[in-house]
């Protein structure tokens, strides 16, 4: 073999071996989520590209969690934390303290750039932030863009392969809002009346342009005074309501109690805060809730 020959094949061995050794180095992110929908987005976003590891295990209810010693383990391991950061998992800061992290683990807010509204139904006219952004398709998106975009800039080699992820997850999320529209047609949006259990509806319920009328607990898992639920059944009534909505999983034996006082049409929406963590979860249960909004729409409007 001529001398050049000889050196080329050289420098391709050399070539070769270093960037098998740099491939051998190169460390894939551990991506941390508090929340059932922060799976689901980062999981559609990063696929087999960053190792995703839940904060609290999926049986937990983090409705006033608890943090566990495993869950300080967990978070040391992690590169970064996807966070809702406006009262849903406060408890992971408890964790994010407890275990030393709070400066040293990179945070991703999931709803920076989400325009916030505020918990509705607060006896104490207190503005407090409503953190339920995730049960919505609009903010839902959002969230989905932020996070690549966060993503991308800690991993820049991967940071298209994120980028055109999530635009393809956002579109997934886009067409459950059109499944939704086609289902409520004609509907007659003026007859929809409706009342929750608590606050946790109403990003969704603002993005279809539908009001809430009267919110049962103050706080989820706060049950009002007797008083305050007399006065909550009176204002149902006065206003013809006909719709109320618990949450689904953890309906509290009061909307049994509002429904034999006033007589409203009870329905279930998934907080999608429990069960097992997927890929799938977010779309599959934003999607019967959709489907358990346009069956509400339409019974309401027949009356």
């Amino acid at each position: 073999m001529a001398p050049l020959g000889r050196m080329l094949v050289r420098f391709l061995v050399v070539a070769l071996a270093a960037f098998g050794a740099h491939a051998a180095d190169a460390k894939m992110l551990k991506v941390g989520i508090t929340l059932h929908p922060y799976y689901s987005f980062v999981a559609n976003i990063v696929g087999d590209r960053a190792e995703i590891v839940p904060l609290i295990d999926a049986d937990a209810n983090p409705h006033g969690y608890a943090p566990q010693p495993a869950d300080m383990i967990r978070i040391t391991s992690m590169d970064v934390l996807v966070v809702n950061g406006i009262g849903h998992d406060a408890w992971a800061f408890e964790i994010l303290d407890a275990a030393g992290m709070r400066d040293k683990l990179t945070l991703i807010y999931a709803n920076d750039g989400v325009s916030l509204i505020p918990v509705a139904g607060d006896p104490s006219g207190a503005k407090v932030v409503n953190p339920h952004t995730f049960i919505s398709t609009t903010a839902a998106i959002q969230q989905v863009y932020l996070i690549a975009r966060r993503l991308g800039e800690l991993d820049p080699e991967n940071a298209k392969f994120f980028r055109d992820n999530g635009r393809r997850y956002a579109l997934e999320i886009r067409k459950l809002r059109a499944e939704f529209d086609a289902q409520i047609t004609g509907a007659n949006l003026g007859k929809f009346r409706c009342a929750t259990m608590h606050s946790g509806y109403d990003y969704i319920l603002q993005e279809l342009g539908l009001q809430v009328t009267a919110v049962i607990e103050p706080r989820h898992g706060v049950e009002p005074t007797a008083r305050q639920l007399a006065e909550t059944i009176d204002r149902i009534k006065a206003a013809d309501v006909n719709v109320l909505f618990a949450e689904k999983y953890f309906a509290s034996k009061l909307s049994d109690t509002i429904r034999e006082a006033t007589g409203v049409k009870m329905y279930s929406i998934s907080h999608i805060s429990s069960g097992e963590y997927t890929p799938e979860k977010f779309i599959d249960e934003m999607r019967e809730n959709l489907a358990t909004l346009a069956t509400a729409i339409n019974e309401a409007a027949k009356s």
